[in-house]
């Protein structure tokens, strides 16, 4: 920080001293700019306050995935073999036409780009009715009443949301990245 700063004075009073003596036009110091920050994705909905709704009407690929339609293109699925969870199709808004939204049992979700979408290859599915969700161990997935799919893992607290207003990875785990004397399972203790 004294550098930067040391700098910025030399060229001044270099500017000052040279101002004082022959005509100067301009004399620019040089500026420090940070990026804009990105703007945090949207909170997670709580998707296990949603209706659970039976899974039989959802089950596909040999009874080893739930299945359903989220908006317009898109499928998502929860695979019952392997813990893995995600929607693919045309993405509203994911980076770089990413389209696909994927995690597994573990971890935060990511973002593809894959030739085709891969979850396709199960067929038409149905849509969920809004406000329900399907479930399998941690990895609950839901629609709300404006049709945007969010898809959480209980373990981790992450997923995603995929909407018409855009596709969104919230990977922050909040147990792990709290405020300095914030208590999650008491949030409204003071710290200490």
């Amino acid at each position: 920080m004294s550098v930067r700063y040391g700098v910025v004075m030399f060229v001044k009073a270099a500017c000052v001293a040279v101002g004082a003596v022959v005509t100067v036009v301009a004399c620019v110091s040089p500026a420090w700019a940070d990026p804009d920050p990105v703007p945090a994705p949207p909170p997670l909905p709580n998707v296990n306050a949603y209706l659970p709704i039976s899974p039989v009407g959802y089950s596909v690929m040999g009874g080893n995935w739930y299945a359903f339609a989220g908006p317009v293109g898109v499928t998502c699925v929860i695979n019952k073999t392997s813990g893995g969870y995600g929607c693919s199709g045309a993405l509203p808004g994911a980076p770089e036409g990413a389209n696909l939204v994927s995690a597994g049992p573990v971890g935060p979700p990511s973002f593809a780009s894959t030739g085709q979408p891969i979850f396709g290859a199960v067929g038409e599915v149905k849509a969920l009715p809004p406000n329900t969700r399907l479930s399998f161990r941690e990895i609950s997935c839901g629609v709300d009443g404006a049709g945007v799919v969010a898809c959480v893992n209980g373990h981790d607290q992450v997923g995603f949301i995929v909407g018409p207003a855009g596709t969104f990875i919230n990977d922050v785990n909040p147990m792990l990245d709290r405020p300095d004397g914030a208590n999650p399972y008491m949030p409204g203790m003071p710290p200490g």
